[in-house]
């Protein structure tokens, strides 16, 4: 018989890989308990029992909202006071100059959705990073899009400055525009945060090949769903201001996520941001991800929006919550502190970590040496270019022995 679906839905069956781990470490807990088991899979928060932290802060003021306020459609752009309220959450005192709208997504999926969608062309490929996030691709092929890649590190485990100038040029010379992908700072799935120097060689390169190229039109994206677990205090948003003052044809957009900075992951609640060089420029931005909000998920979730407007209005309630999600972060940092150290004592090679969820290991055959330690009940997911580690689900203890059962696996696998 004939298929049903279009040649180009034609997909493989199956469960996204990461959750199909996840779900088998979350058998295992069940047989054997949480002290036998390292599961390192999903991207929130846990505490050291292994279960899913939601913050007291945010989730008093939701249960709090009348019920006509959860329930209720929140308006296809989002709930006015959201769409002012999100812009302070993404930028803190780092607001940028310029002409700012957001419009509310589900989540920074969302906005990352609305970025591929409405800023390239059918057929054009999207630049990111060797190691991404699997749903950029994702996005991209449903949309009719495609991603290419650059080598994000360089020798040094640095920013790769060059392959990415080198990526972003022939880009250009190929396409009329050019989406940028940066999931920065703490990247998903390396942790690696691009630097404020290094931001500021990206400023002054957007600049030339703007000037260079006067009809063409870049956009940079800045997936930031990890900013509010990144530096210190508020120092993660510093090159935030660098990104304002551009060429008209330079385009800077925000993927906000208070999916990961409230721990409200199952509520789908974030932003898509731009800071516009122009108002023109920012009401079309604010009229396009209107429109394909209503032409996909028609509207986001009211009380999840209502929630971060009442907290980010009220000083009592910010403090409440940002005390609480310095408290998490604090956990977090300790956690990875004793990843780091002991991979370093062991000699276990690692991506280049500053901030973040995740850390990654480079190796050859991750799905083989993820395949071996299931067998030991450390679960792992395996990427392409190898295995990402999340400390952010797992215990400062376990974090400290993981290492060197990785390595072993990984010597094991390699034949060593």
């Amino acid at each position: 018989m004939s298929r049903m679906v279009i040649e180009s839905s034609v997909r493989e069956a199956g469960t996204d890989p990461i959750f199909r781990v996840a779900g088998e470490a979350a058998q295992r807990t069940k047989e054997l308990g949480t002290e036998a088991v390292i599961n390192s899979t999903i991207g929130a928060l846990m505490d050291d029992h292994g279960d899913l932290v939601a913050f007291k802060s945010v989730f008093d003021v939701l249960k709090g909202l009348p019920d006509e306020q959860i329930c209720d459609y929140a308006g296809i752009p989002g709930i006015p006071e959201f769409l002012d309220k999100v812009v302070d959450a993404c930028f803190k005192s780092y607001r940028p100059e310029g002409h700012i709208r957001a419009v509310a997504t589900p989540g920074g999926t969302g906005a990352v959705r609305h970025a591929v969608c409405n800023y390239t062309e059918f057929g054009d490929q999207i630049l990111i990073p060797d190691w991404y996030w699997a749903p950029y691709s994702t996005i991209a092929d449903e949309n009719r899009r495609k991603t290419t890649t650059f080598e994000l590190f360089d020798k040094t485990g640095n920013f790769n400055m060059e392959a990415y100038k080198t990526a972003f040029a022939e880009l250009l010379k190929k396409q009329n525009r050019v989406l940028s992908i940066l999931n920065t700072p703490a990247h998903n799935p390396t942790g690696y945060s691009i630097s404020l120097d290094e931001w500021k060689e990206l400023t002054a390169f957007y600049i030339e090949m703007a000037k260079a190229n006067p009809d063409a039109r870049i956009i940079i994206l800045c997936d930031i769903a990890y900013i509010d677990f990144a530096g210190k205090g508020e120092d993660a948003r510093a090159f935030m201001p660098l990104l304002s003052g551009l060429p008209e044809n330079v385009l800077p957009l925000y993927a906000y996520s208070a999916s990961k900075g409230f721990t409200m992951y199952g509520l789908r609640n974030g932003a898509i941001i731009c800071v516009a060089p122009t108002e023109e420029i920012a009401e079309e931005f604010a009229a396009a991800c209107a429109y394909s909000n209503r032409g996909t998920w028609s509207n986001g979730t009211r009380g999840a929006m209502q929630t971060l407007a009442d907290i980010m209005s009220d000083d009592n309630l910010r403090d409440r919550f940002i005390a609480e999600q310095d408290f998490h972060k604090g956990i977090l940092q300790k956690r990875a502190k004793a990843f780091l150290d002991e991979a370093d004592r062991i000699g276990l090679k690692l991506c280049n970590y500053c901030d973040g969820f995740f850390i990654s290991i480079p190796c050859e055959d991750p799905k083989a040496v993820s395949d071996l330690l299931m067998e030991k009940n450390v679960f792992i997911v395996a990427l392409a270019k190898g295995l990402r580690f999340a400390p952010c689900a797992v215990s400062e203890e376990k974090c400290r022995k993981a290492p060197q059962l990785i390595l072993d696996a990984i010597k094991q696998v390699a034949g060593c």
